[in-house]
């Protein structure tokens, strides 16, 4: 019987994983049904795939849907923790201790750079020897036989030898030097690490004396240490980044006055988010806000609570009970939405006695009911930023101040004040004004020239309830001291943030000038006045004006 011709193909798909072997007499039936079968596998390939791509697709959305909510979840719990911080302002912290902790001041950290390591020194290989095996010639029969074959053998043997001991010298020879520089390397590091160490600890020894100093200065009570202290303590209180944490303080040892210029968070630097959800159709997280008027009120409240805590901060910290009163001006940096231009207007003030602060229980009361009850001052709405005048404020490192001298001893009933020299003048009127405020502890001080923007002295009164800085301007004119000299005063008194201004002059005001200063917060002394005020004092003088005159011309 004939053979019969056989036609077969091997067919696969990966992707499937399979397999299938056609066999078939015809050879275009065997082709038809492989491609039938590529089809058929290919068609179910592309379903699984579609069937996988949605399955996927779903898992995916699911993640998605979870890691939104999730997300969601993480912001809203860190938005109510911001918005719990802003409420928990000074309940946070009355159970800190608020004293200074000295210790916690000083680095006693290690030198950061890690000692250099010394090398470890690398080793010479071993020295061949003569005898060792592999320089022992081996000797053939005819070498045995023939004395000169033998003789070249252990020649060659020898040879190997020193070259080999050759080589191994000059190794050694570099490995030794290599030791040597990698030791001397070592060496200068060393050197550096030990001055760097040794510098590190100097200014850290440095560092900690310094802060050993400012212990030692405050326990001494020195006024200077006292007000670092204070700073200290007020920069050491936990506020969020957003929040300024500037201030400047000052401190009257006669009264044991502290007196602080805070500045408070602007509203900008509040959190607003209230909530947070995620929402699939966009897959998107969508904040919610606080309205406009609860974030107000919640701005107000977090002053209140600010004003008080540094209260609490000061009082409490006081170790060496060197503060019976404190003033404390809050101060907000923001911008005039009716100018665009940067404004920082003092907005509340308050004043506290250490024993009668002390006494309230802070843990139960509401802040805004206790800064009113402490006599604090300031707008019924803080937010609306409106300025108020500072129960004190002082500002006694003026850079224009000069060095004064005593004039008044030189005065008798001969001395013209209209036509003493203007820097006499000037240090007169200081020095009377330094007899008048020294009974409340006050002190005067002078200002450069007249070029300084109009201040001639700058007065420092003390006193907690009408105290304050005071713009002295002396005025040694022969003529009627005119309006635009009074308005002049008065726009100063506002630029250097003081309550009062006091016009001195030889001569007198013209009524339109006494008329500007009416209702407003100036005093205007004319020769009359100054005459009186000096024999109140126990000094004698004399204003002439057409004697002034003449002398003044005479001296061109």
């Amino acid at each position: 019987m004939p053979q019969r011709l056989m036609y077969q193909i091997e067919i696969t798909h990966e992707g499937l994983g399979a397999y299938r072997h056609i066999r078939g007499s015809n050879n275009l039936v065997v082709m038809r049904k492989a491609q039938a079968q590529q089809r058929a596998w290919e068609e179910r390939w592309q379903k699984q795939q579609e069937r996988e791509a949605i399955t996927n697709e779903r898992l995916a959305r699911r993640e998605q849907l979870e890691e939104g909510r999730e997300e969601a979840k993480e912001r809203r719990e860190e938005a109510a923790l911001a918005l719990s911080a802003i409420g928990q302002t000074l309940k946070s912290a009355l159970d800190r201790n608020a004293a200074l902790d000295w210790e916690s001041l000083k680095d006693h950290s290690k030198f950061p750079t890690p000692e250099p390591d010394r090398p470890v020194p690398e080793s010479v290989p071993m020295e061949p020897h003569f005898t060792q095996a592999r320089y022992r010639a081996s000797f053939g029969l005819l070498d045995r036989l023939v004395r000169s074959r033998r003789e070249r053998r252990l020649a060659e043997s020898r040879k190997s030898f020193e070259d080999d001991h050759a080589r191994w010298e000059h190794s050694c020879k570099e490995i030794r030097m290599l030791n040597q520089a990698r030791l001397r390397e070592y060496e200068a590091n060393l050197q550096r690490w030990k001055k760097d160490e040794a510098i590190f600890l100097e200014r850290q020894a440095a560092n900690n004396a310094e802060i050993d100093g400012r212990r030692n200065a405050y326990f001494e009570k020195s006024t200077a240490a006292i007000i670092d202290y204070c700073d200290a303590v007020l920069a050491s209180s936990v506020y969020p980044d957003t929040f300024p944490k500037s201030f400047e303080i000052d401190y009257l040892i006669e009264s044991k006055t502290l007196v602080v210029d805070y500045q408070m968070p602007a509203l900008e630097a509040l959190p607003r988010i209230k909530d947070v959800k995620y929402v699939a159709s966009r897959d998107e997280l969508v904040k919610s806000y606080l309205t406009e008027s609860a974030l107000r009120k919640m701005y107000d409240g977090l002053l209140y609570e600010v004003s008080l805590r540094s209260l609490y901060e000061l009082f409490t910290a006081d170790l060496v009970d060197m503060i019976d009163i404190v003033v404390l001006n809050g101060w907000v940096r923001s911008i005039d939405k009716g100018t665009g231009q940067e404004i920082n207007p003092c907005i509340l003030s308050i004043q506290a006695l250490k024993k009668e602060f002390l006494a309230i229980n802070l843990s139960q009361v509401d802040p805004k009911a206790c800064f009113k009850k402490l006599k604090g001052v300031g707008s019924s709405k803080l937010s609306e930023l409106a300025a108020i005048r500072p129960i004190l404020r002082l500002n006694k490192e003026d850079r224009r101040f000069v060095s004064a001298y005593d004039v008044a001893d030189t005065l008798d009933d001969s001395m013209n004040l209209a036509a003493m020299d203007w820097k006499d003048f000037e240090n007169l009127i200081r020095e009377l004004f330094e007899k008048v405020f020294s009974r409340n502890g006050g002190e005067v001080k002078i200002t450069q020239a007249s070029r300084d923007g109009g201040v001639d002295a700058v007065a420092f009164d003390p006193d907690p309830i009408r105290g304050g800085k005071i713009v002295i301007q002396a005025k040694r004119y022969t003529n009627t001291v005119g309006l635009s000299a009074v308005r002049d005063l008065y726009g100063t008194v506002h630029n250097e943030g003081a309550i009062k201004g006091i016009l001195v002059t030889t001569a007198d005001y013209g009524p339109d000038a006494y008329e500007f200063a009416k209702d407003k917060p100036l005093t205007l002394l004319n020769g009359s006045n100054l005459l009186h005020l000096l024999a109140e004092h126990g000094h004698r003088a004399k204003i002439d004006l057409r004697e002034a005159k003449e002398i003044l011309y005479s001296k061109g």
